[in-house]
């Protein structure tokens, strides 16, 4: 595994294991489990994933000191306030059984997520939290809330994968020091991703398949990549990812497949605006 230095210090490991989706608190705390024994030390979850509990679960099983363990959850748009910040906080320390998480993001830049960061602000402060950052800023909202805040974000978690590179977002996040991560990496099996003749090619170059290929770039790119399975094979396959490098002239090959826009969401329809918001994840 290799890692990559946040802007403040902080060794944040270059892949993890995502657990979107994975509702089922069984399935979710063995996936975990097997993450971890695959040798994932980075575990990403969030609030409105439901599944904080079962990370807990697993973690508390495990055998891996926590000191070597990057646990990061998520901010939900309900509690995208001060006060509702500060609680939130302590409810996901508490259903994951932590003392500290290594990050906690905003999920999405919508209610009051300025005095949401002031409150993460103050828990970075008091070492409640090793790292703060945020999710699906776009360029210009990202420019914005960095000129903003006081501690500029360690992370900015958006969408990217070979068909939506966003080359514009990742220099603008280098600007300030912001590293990027991948939500997505594998684009959620759309654009028949596993078996793109490009990828897959370059694949059997190296013994792997396209799914690690696409891993790889993004990683060579200096992007965390977080994928997720519940299948013990594709958790093995999937870190399996660090004996090899793709040649400058392979990175330009995939960057011809970008597309420019994405077709899994839409951060600027109105309906999924409301949507979001009408999503309560507690009373």
């Amino acid at each position: 595994m290799e890692f990559i230095t946040l802007n403040n210090g902080v060794k944040m490991p270059l892949e993890g294991f995502g657990v979107f989706r994975v509702p089922d608190p069984v399935q979710c705390e063995q996936a975990v489990a097997d993450a971890i024994s695959s040798g994932y030390r980075l575990i990403d979850t969030a609030a409105a994933y439901m599944n904080e509990a079962a990370v807990g679960a697993a973690i508390k099983k495990c055998d891996v000191p926590r000191e070597e363990l990057f646990i990061t959850t998520k901010l939900w748009v309900q509690d995208a306030s001060y006060e509702g910040a500060k609680k939130a906080i302590q409810v996901s320390l508490d259903n994951l059984g932590l003392d500290y998480l290594d990050l906690y993001l905003i999920h999405q830049p919508m209610g009051d997520y300025i005095g949401a960061y002031r409150a993460m602000e103050e828990a970075y402060k008091e070492g409640k939290i090793r790292a703060i950052g945020i999710c699906n800023f776009s360029p210009a909202r990202f420019v914005d809330f960095c000129e903003t805040v006081e501690v500029k974000p360690a992370v900015n978690q958006v969408e990217l994968h070979p068909f939506f590179q966003q080359e514009n977002a990742l220099a603008t996040m280098k600007e300030y020091g912001t590293v990027p991560e991948a939500w997505a990496p594998f684009a959620e099996g759309k654009y028949g991703i596993f078996t793109n003749s490009i990828l897959t090619d370059i694949g059997q170059k190296y013994g792997k398949s396209a799914a690690q290929v696409a891993l790889r770039w993004n990683i060579q790119r200096g992007v965390v990549v977080i994928p997720k399975s519940v299948h013990k094979e594709r958790i093995d396959q999937n870190i399996d990812i660090w004996d090899f490098t793709l040649t400058d002239d392979e990175m330009k090959q995939i960057a011809e497949l970008d597309m420019g826009h994405s077709e899994i969401v839409n951060h600027d329809d109105v309906m999924f605006i409301k949507m979001l918001h009408g999503l309560r994840i507690h009373e």
